[in-house]
Parts: structure tokens; C-alpha cells; sequence
């Protein structure tokens, strides 16, 4: 399927503006002690500014891991954009899915505050790329 150049720029912004949205989502999860689903959409918000970014290059894959995978490859280690965004994306991955799959986790409010500023860093990241290119 082709998305049309209108469509593909109303797609980005509607991703970069779900990307947004999760930053107030995940300030009232952390408001509320509710650590586990704000890793959650800490993962999402910066998932989503991936999303936007693909689609500004014409990737769109199906799968999470494979997303990140380009990103890593095609921005991170050709220097387009800096290393701890790759890091960003990659431990945000791994505790989302902690979260998600294993059988007990239990994560420390410092722990996702730290993640909070992550995820508010590298979605101001992609738009800013998203701005130059």
C-alpha cells in the first residue's frame, strides 16, 4: 500500500502527537504510583515518534524490534543522531517487556522518573530531527 505524500504528513503528526499525549499520560501514572504502566507508555510515547520517523523515510514494519533495529542502524550508527538515543529507545524496550512479560517486577519511582526525562528527550529529539530533514 502507498500512502500519499498529504496522508504520510498527517500520519506523522498524528504519531509525534500520541507521542506527546503519553508524556501527560505518564505524568498522572507517576502521580499516582503507578510505575509499571507508565514504563509502559514511557515505551509508547518514544515507540511512537519512531513511528513518525519511519514514516518520514517510508519504513513501516510490523514488528517493535524491527523498527528500533533501523533506527539503530540507519540514524544511530551513522551519527545522525547521538548514541544515548539508541539507549533511550533500547532500555525502554527491555523494561516495557520486563513489565509486560515477566513474572514479577517491580519498578522504583526514581527509576521511572529517570526514564520519564528519557522518553521527554528523545521525542523532542525526533521532532527536531523530523524538523531538519
Amino acid at each position: 500500500m502507498t500512502i500519499e505524500d498529504d496522508d504520510r504528513n498527517s500520519l506523522i503528526n498524528y504519531r509525534l502527537e500520541q507521542a506527546n499525549e503519553t508524556i501527560n499520560d505518564v505524568q498522572l501514572l507517576i502521580d499516582n504510583d503507578r510505575y509499571r504502566a507508565a514504563v509502559n507508555r514511557i515505551y509508547y510515547g518514544m515507540f511512537y515518534s519512531l513511528l513518525a520517523l519511519g514514516l518520514a523515510y517510508q519504513f513501516e514494519p510490523s514488528k517493535h524490534s524491527r523498527l528500533i533495529g533501523w533506527f539503530n542502524k540507519n540514524f544511530i550508527h551513522k551519527g545522525s543522531i547521538e548514541p544515548q538515543y539508541g539507549e533511550y529507545i533500547n532500555q525502554a524496550f527491555n523494561a516495557r517487556s520486563k513489565g509486560d512479560y515477566d513474572l514479577y517486577v517491580d519498578f522504583g519511582r526514581d527509576d521511572v522518573v529517570e526514564m520519564f526525562g528519557e522518553m521527554q528527550d528523545f521525542i523532542s529529539r525526533i521532532k527536531k530531527y523530523l524538523e531538519i530533514k
